[in-house]
Parts: C-alpha cells; sequence; structure tokens
C-alpha cells in the first residue's frame, strides 16, 4: 500500500498535469481565434463603418459624400429588389391567416397563394415558427430534388438533401491566373503529394464554381479532371456552387458536379460527393434568410447516420430559410401567372451583373500595372496589381500586405471598400483585391472614376 506522502505527490502530479493540459487547450483555442482572419469583413471594413459614422455625423468630414461598399456579395444591402413571386409566399407562409381574407386574391397572385398552400400543407402545425425534421421539411427536400433533376438530367433523392442556413486544417492550392484562373490538376497532385510528405492525411478537395474571389467558370472537361482526380486519390469532393445562376459570358455554362460525374459514368460507389446550393446568390441575393441545401451522395448509410446526427445537434434550419431553398429549385413555370414577371425580374437582374462586371473589368484593365482576367461569373472581380517597389515598402514599414495597404490608402481617399487579396491565398509575390459588382449600376461610373483618379495619384506618389 502507497504511503500517504506518495499518493500525495501522485494526486498533485495528477491536478498538475490537469491544469497544465487545460491551460494548454485554452492557449491553443486563443492561439486560433487570435490568428483567424476574414478578410471580408477585416479591419477595412471595420475602418469603412467608422468613416460612415463620421460622414453621418458631419459630411464633409472626408473628399467623399459615401461609402461605396464593393466587398461583399450581399446584394440586396445594396439596392438589388428581391424577387416578388418569392417574397409573397413567404408572406403568405409567415401569415396564413391572409390566405382567409378576401382581399388577398387581389393583392396577391394566384400561383403565389396555390405555392402557400401546398408549402403551409407540408409544415406540421402550419407554422414557421416551429422546429421540422432536422435534414429539412421532406415536402420542400422533394421540391428540390425535383429541381436538382431538372437541372441535370439525373436523378436526385430527396433522402440525400440536407435544407441548412445558408452555405457558408486546409493544404492550399494556386489557380492559374495566366489561364484565367483554370486549375491545373498537375498543381493539385504536387500539393498533394506535398501534403503526404508531411504527414498530412488530406480527406476532400473543395472546390468554388463559378469561383470565389476570381469570378472564373470551370470548363466542362477541367471539371471532369477534377472529378478522375477525387476518385483516383479516393478524396471527397465537395462543391461549392452556389453562383450557379450568375453567368455573364456566352461561351461558358454551369454544370453541376453531380451532372458531371453521372456523365462520366460514375455513381454512387466510385466518388463521394457532396454540392452546396445557397438562397443568398444568384439572382435572388436573400443573405439575410440563411437558406440553402447541401446534396450528399456517395456515402455508407453508416456515415449518412453520422451526417443526421451532426444536422441534429442544430435542430433544424430556419423554415423561411427551407421554403426559399425550394422556390429557388422550382420557380414559377410557364403558364404560371406570376411566370412574366419573374422571368422580368430575373433577366433584368442578371443583366445588369452583366453590364457592371464588364464596365468593372474594362476600368482595372485601363489602370497601369493592372490586369483582370475576364468576368465570366459570381459576383466579383479579382484584378492583379503590379505594386511599386516603394509601395511595398511603405506597406512593410507599417508591417502591413502590400495590397492591403493600397485597399486602405483607397477607402480613405475614394469611400471605396474591397477586399486585399492577401486575405485569399494569393500566390506568393502577386497582390490582387476582390472587388464585387454589386452596387447599382447608376453607381459604377463613380466607382470608376474615383478608382481611375486614386490609382494614377497612388502610382505617380509610389513611382520607382
Amino acid at each position: 500500500m502507497a504511503s500517504t506522502p506518495s499518493l500525495l505527490i501522485q494526486s498533485i502530479h495528477s491536478l498538475v498535469l490537469r491544469i497544465s493540459l487545460s491551460e494548454y487547450v485554452q492557449t491553443f483555442v486563443l492561439f486560433q481565434v487570435l490568428e483567424c482572419e476574414y478578410a471580408v469583413r477585416g479591419e477595412i471594413v471595420i475602418l469603412a463603418q467608422r468613416l460612415q459614422e463620421e460622414l453621418k455625423n458631419n459630411p464633409n468630414a472626408h473628399p467623399f459624400d459615401e461609402i461605396l461598399y464593393c466587398n461583399i456579395g450581399n446584394p440586396q444591402s445594396l439596392g438589388q429588389q428581391p424577387i416578388t413571386f418569392f417574397r409573397e409566399v413567404l408572406a403568405l407562409c409567415d401569415h396564413p391567416a391572409l390566405l382567409d381574407k378576401a382581399e388577398t386574391r387581389g393583392l396577391f397572385s394566384a400561383d403565389s397563394i396555390e405555392r402557400a398552400y401546398e408549402i403551409l400543407h407540408q409544415i406540421p402545425g402550419r407554422a414557421t415558427g416551429a422546429y421540422s425534421h432536422s435534414q429539412g421539411i421532406k415536402g420542400l427536400r422533394d421540391k428540390i430534388a425535383a429541381g436538382i433533376e431538372a437541372r441535370d438530367g439525373y436523378p436526385a433523392d430527396p433522402n440525400d438533401i440536407f435544407l441548412t442556413d445558408g452555405a457558408s486544417p486546409a493544404v492550399p492550392y494556386y489557380l492559374d491566373e495566366a489561364t484565367g484562373w483554370g486549375l491545373e490538376i498537375a498543381e493539385l497532385k504536387n500539393q498533394l503529394e506535398t501534403a503526404k510528405s508531411k504527414g498530412i492525411s488530406v480527406r476532400a478537395f473543395v472546390v468554388i464554381n463559378p469561383g470565389n474571389p476570381t469570378g472564373q467558370v470551370l470548363a466542362e472537361n477541367n471539371q471532369k479532371q477534377i472529378v478522375d482526380f477525387c476518385k483516383d486519390e479516393g478524396l471527397v469532393l465537395l462543391a461549392d456552387e452556389v453562383y450557379q445562376e450568375n453567368i455573364y459570358v456566352p461561351d461558358k455554362q454551369f454544370h453541376s458536379f453531380k451532372k458531371v460525374a453521372r456523365s462520366m459514368g460514375y455513381g454512387e460507389k466510385d466518388i463521394s460527393l457532396v454540392s452546396f446550393q445557397s438562397v443568398s446568390k444568384g439572382y435572388y441575393g436573400e443573405c439575410g434568410k440563411r437558406g440553402g441545401y447541401m446534396e450528399v451522395t456517395g456515402f455508407s448509410p453508416e456515415i449518412m447516420e453520422q451526417i443526421y446526427k451532426l444536422a441534429s445537434v442544430n435542430l433544424c434550419s430556419n423554415i423561411s430559410g427551407q421554403i426559399l431553398a425550394s422556390l429557388v429549385m422550382n420557380p414559377p413555370k410557364v403558364g404560371d401567372e406570376s411566370y412574366e414577371s419573374y422571368l422580368a425580374e430575373k433577366d433584368a437582374i442578371l443583366s445588369s451583373l452583366a453590364r457592371r462586371a464588364k464596365q468593372l473589368e474594362d476600368a482595372f484593365n485601363s489602370l497601369k500595372g493592372v490586369t483582370c482576367n475576364r468576368a465570366e461569373g459570381a459576383m466579383y472581380l479579382f484584378p492583379n496589381i503590379d505594386l511599386p517597389k516603394k509601395a511595398i515598402e511603405a506597406a512593410k514599414a507599417v508591417n502591413t500586405a502590400p495590397d492591403a495597404f493600397y485597399a486602405r490608402r483607397l477607402l480613405n481617399a475614394t469611400g471605396i471598400v474591397v477586399v486585399p487579396g492577401s486575405g485569399f491565398r494569393q500566390v506568393p509575390g502577386t497582390w490582387h483585391f476582390r472587388c464585387t459588382i454589386l452596387p447599382q449600376e447608376d453607381k459604377i461610373p463613380a466607382i470608376v472614376s474615383r478608382l481611375t483618379e486614386f490609382h494614377k495619384g497612388f502610382m505617380d506618389e509610389f513611382c520607382d
């Protein structure tokens, strides 16, 4: 039997170990939080918000009269109007008593009323304020599956769909800017082998198409190469496809990775694939509604059980977002009362986005030392800036990335908010910024003129 002092020493040793482990975990978590950065809402946006408050209190406080937010894909905050049919259905579902009022048929379209009845019939208690099934309301998942089938031409199972609140350690890889932000398989293989040599077990490959922050649309052949790469390496393919409606050039089309994989003859036993869609982007731009889904295919029943368990931890996604996701994948059809107005609203938004993208692309390419690839899709441009050596040295002197230095100076001089490329793991030694195409069309000329004047002054100031 151990002596009392020995037991005491063991107890103290055990306590010290527990305290040390606790301190280590806390320190590790604190370090991860401190190291975490989200450039889209980082220090430059915080500065922009401060400048906005100063302008509110004193309109003459700065050499510009408003802040022009080009930093984030938040369409409705910049004046984009919601789709009428979607909002009519949401209003009726949120306040079902309207359906019993005679005047409702004079205020709402017949198909929005019919769709609201259909959706409410699928919601337990007809209450959008109640919890739903953790995977999402079954009738809405049925609609989404039907929409996926119509889009891709291949079957979709509603049991593979998880409705979510939107769609928002890695091994980095770099897109090839010289080929329009194409994805080089040789680069992927090189990065994968490098990771393996360091003992890193890579489990999945994430691809955003159309691209963020680069705005490219992958060619179908490039997508096939990616599918083959993931299949051969046993990687789960995570396909972020939230910008699938945002295509602005006639020679590019959106193809879902699921459609590409099935067209190659690969079924669920060949490749594990998760596809993401959101109501925040496209022509709808319903960011605040927090709706979306993921379609999970090619996983064993045991893994699907675990995915469902994780979904259950959050109880369910919000019901308004679930409804919107079903509407996005099943909008009005030819013959519906709302079809013509819906199509007109959709086309007006997308055609305006295409014009804005082209205007900004041309403006960037007119600037000294700036090159910008074609705006093919999504909501962003990612111009490359060849910064003068003196500007890079000035940035280092204030412990700031050179493109962040440029972005801060741009904001202070013009009120234009962009995101430094250094927040997106760009190729080392290159400098970029991400600019959205979302400010309303009548604001674009002001952005172009302010940016052009600033850039000339900046380049003159730091001329080598």
